[in-house]
């Protein structure tokens, strides 16, 4: 689907939901911030809605305030876009409800998409949902201010790992050099996202650092993380963010899973429910593994839930090492 059929109902719309997917990382933060601001440009009503609350190191952006936790009246929005999300439900809690806004909108570059909404612009070969975004506001003509820029750049950034991916393409540099010279500053998003740590998600890392576990070959890690620990240190599942990645650099591992257990997530006879994030060290597709317990993702990023024991779960997830 172009770009151009999403324009052509974007205009016609007169109130707009846009939303990301829950526990958001950087680049579901960027492209939000950055499509919503460059709307409101051209004088589109628009309401920024994210479940989760927004990690502290994001917190730094030029009006992050207009992410909100709550969409207001749902029936009121002629038009939803759902950005970096693979399934609707993606979202969280007001998926049920969102799937009803008349026209759904669909931008991601998720591999394993399902294709849901009206209209969908889906492209895996993208850096980011944020180079996407990018590409929309150039066609739609928006003038990008030093807002924008900073969203953008701190998407592209943050899913290219500060450009140490293998998602990093040339279009990903030429955009973020476009949104230096509009006023992003790249030492501060640095600064802000890799450099800034709290005491409290030190703590936690100290505790995760714990649950270490290696498979007999060496292959696979695994990170465990429970309320508990949450309460503990006096953090949040936001905080978690990007720490798996410790897992994944252990010598020798090409595989590294996190799992944790979701809050309230406890139901008669059908086990806890918990969340699997997967990080490959490319030599394997992680979406591929997601996809089979009904996840998905990237190949060197992905994810999915379950219901189960944590006892179980682990046993599933050791048993992938004879495969590696």
């Amino acid at each position: 689907m172009s770009i151009q059929q999403i324009i052509n109902q974007l205009i016609k719309s007169e109130k707009i939901l846009l939303a990301s997917h829950i526990h958001p990382d950087g680049d579901a933060i960027g492209a939000l911030l950055s499509l919503g601001l460059a709307l409101e440009g051209i004088s589109m009503e628009v309401v920024l809605y994210n479940e989760s609350p927004i990690p502290a190191v994001y917190q730094f952006l030029p009006s992050i305030h207009r992410i909100k936790k709550n969409p207001g009246k749902i029936s009121e929005y002629d038009t939803a876009i759902i950005l970096d999300c693979s399934d609707l439900g993606r979202i969280g809690d007001a998926a049920p409800a969102v799937s009803k806004i008349p026209v759904l909108i669909n931008i991601d570059h998720h591999l394993t998409n399902t294709r849901f909404g009206n209209f969908q612009y889906i492209d895996p070969k993208a850096s980011s949902t944020a180079e996407m975004v990018y590409r929309l506001i150039r066609q739609l003509d928006i003038p990008i201010n030093m807002g924008m820029a900073y969203a953008i750049y701190t998407g592209i950034m943050a899913d290219t790992g500060s450009f140490r991916f293998s998602n990093t393409t040339p279009a990903a540099f030429e955009i973020s050099h476009e949104m230096v010279t509009y006023g992003a500053d790249p030492y501060k998003v640095a600064h802000h996202v890799y450099e800034t740590i709290s005491l409290n998600r030190i703590k936690l890392l100290n505790m995760l650092f714990d649950t270490i576990e290696l498979s007999a070959n060496g292959k696979l890690s695994v990170m465990t993380l429970t309320q508990n620990m949450l309460d503990a240190t006096g953090t949040h599942i936001e905080d978690v963010n990007g720490l798996i990645n410790y897992a994944k650099r252990i010598e020798n591992v090409r595989l590294a899973a996190l799992i944790f257990e979701r809050k309230n997530g406890a139901e008669k006879n059908r086990g806890r429910r918990f969340h699997v994030s997967l990080r490959s060290d490319g030599t394997l597709d992680a979406a591929a593994i997601a996809s089979a317990f009904g996840g998905g993702g990237h190949q060197n990023a992905a994810g999915f839930d379950i219901r189960s024991s944590l006892s179980e779960i682990k046993a599933t997830i050791f048993d992938l090492s004879h495969h590696l």
